[in-house]
């Protein structure tokens, strides 16, 4: 008999208010989308997972989602410049630098406002303006 209750976070749900649009932001991160159906009224559900993780988002459908939130979901990425770098060449909303250990960029992380944090990390929004949160663990 087991005594483990939870197995692992499978989806954390960002409220999207245009699917494709946030479909095509999330292929274009990389995610593999691996469920899409209809949900709701004139809705779907879509389900994407990033290249090496078990853990995906779901996109809360509606036209009338709440967004612009901080979804407290943290990315990872081995090379953070290049990145950050990539990123703002596609046009992508990102902060205009990456926060460093011992440097004064500031950034918020929850309900912190830090200066200089560590690890390395930048925020990007997708499409209606939630933010992830992109760190190049040590």
């Amino acid at each position: 008999m087991t005594t483990e209750l939870i197995g692992r976070i499978h989806l954390i749900t960002i409220p999207a208010r245009d699917a494709e649009r946030s479909i095509a932001f999330y292929e274009g991160l990389g995610f593999e989308k691996r469920v899409d159906f209809p949900f709701g009224e004139g809705g779907r559900w879509v389900e994407l997972f990033p290249p090496d993780g078990t853990a995906g988002v779901a996109l809360a459908p509606g036209p009338e989602a709440v967004t612009g939130v901080d979804t407290g979901i943290i990315l990872t990425t081995g090379d953070i410049d290049t990145t950050h770098t990539r990123l703002r060449e596609q046009g992508l909303d990102v902060d205009d630098e990456v926060a460093r250990p011992g440097g004064a960029v500031r950034i918020r992380v929850g309900a912190v406002d830090v200066a200089g944090p560590q690890p390395p990390m930048f925020h990007l929004r997708d499409p209606d303006g939630n933010a992830l949160l992109i760190v190049a663990p040590g």
